[in-house]
């Protein structure tokens, strides 16, 4: 069964995509950007700062979905410039610790260009 998850007190989508999507045992969280969840509104501030507020989006769509950051089995990280790496695989390797989901990190180009950092993880969380 396919369901469509829309947590509430995550970020409300920003178009045509649902913020987690359930189906089986897995839980697929779309791309997260910087954004506030309570407001909607962009959080833009230097790649540490963006990458916190990307993870939390994250931890709250997982945990709408009765999942947590210690399920996640694999992330992509897009990043606007490729220096940012260091810093954003700080933050990264905090909010996940001892857990390391496997990872694939690029270089890209966003439809807005103030953002810096878009995360999407996929989780495993049997019900």
């Amino acid at each position: 069964m396919i369901e469509r998850v829309f947590p509430e007190g995550s970020p409300a989508p920003k178009g045509p995509y649902s913020p987690a999507v359930r189906a089986g045992d897995f839980v697929f969280v779309s791309g997260q950007g910087p954004v506030d969840a309570a407001t909607g509104e962009y959080r833009y501030g230097d790649i540490g700062h963006e990458t916190r507020v990307v993870l939390e989006n994250i931890r709250l769509i997982l945990a709408g979905c009765g999942a947590g950051p210690a399920d996640v089995v694999k992330c992509s990280v897009f990043l606007a410039d490729g220096r940012d790496f260091g810093a954003m695989n700080e933050v990264y390797a905090e909010f996940f610790g001892e857990t390391k989901p496997a990872r694939t990190t690029v270089e890209c180009k966003f439809a807005n260009p103030k953002m810096k950092v878009e995360i999407d993880c996929i989780a495993y969380r049997p019900r």
